[in-house]
């Protein structure tokens, strides 16, 4: 039982580190610091940063995914489906962007294969995500629109991510920008 707590310590420090303090400042041995034990023994459990973030990685998947979902529970007009499902996402990576980089921007930077399991968990959280929305979208296309849909999304918030990184603000704050999106593929789906 240790063991398990042990590891979903040094998760639980990642992810408060992340919020508290952002990416750049995340690393073994901050969260060892943190854990009172030594960089080895977080190395232990997790033995690359690649291992870690994979951990970290699905749930965030999946409560994106569990946000989009209940977003769109009960909407049955297709263009208010598109506008929920917009919102929501933007919302759930808005409120924390280094997360959001952690996700989406992060393991583009990291070469190799995922062999720790979460490669294949994936496509099972995204056919939920994708789904959903598709059930409202309906067509041959569904799928690809929604996931289409979701790109677009994901978009808008790494452009808000790249301004504020480099702060560089865009011309239009992020509630503008996922109004004028949400409205746009609102229409399109009508």
């Amino acid at each position: 039982m240790a063991r398990q707590d042990t590891s979903a310590q040094i998760l639980d420090i990642a992810r408060d580190i992340l919020s508290q303090e952002g990416a750049g400042t995340l690393s073994f041995d901050a969260i060892a610091r943190r854990l009172g034990k030594s960089k080895q023994a977080v190395l232990y459990w997790y033995p690359s940063k690649h291992a870690l973030l994979a951990a970290l990685y699905l749930p965030w998947l999946e409560a994106e995914a569990d946000t989009a979902v209940a977003a769109i529970d009960g909407v049955e007009a297709t263009p208010d489906a598109v506008r929920a499902f917009v919102r929501a996402v933007a919302a759930f990576h808005l409120a924390d962007l280094d997360r959001f980089r952690l996700m989406y921007l992060a393991p583009q930077t990291q070469r190799g294969t995922r062999s720790d399991g979460v490669a294949a968990q994936v496509p099972l959280v995204t056919d939920r995500l994708y789904g959903a929305l598709a059930e409202r979208l309906k067509g041959p296309r569904a799928r690809a629109e929604a996931t289409a849909i979701h790109a677009a999304v994901l978009g808008v918030v790494m452009m808000v991510a790249l301004g504020e990184a480099v702060e560089d603000p865009l011309k239009h704050d992020a509630e503008t920008l996922v109004t004028a999106l949400a409205d746009r593929l609102a229409r399109q789906a009508a």
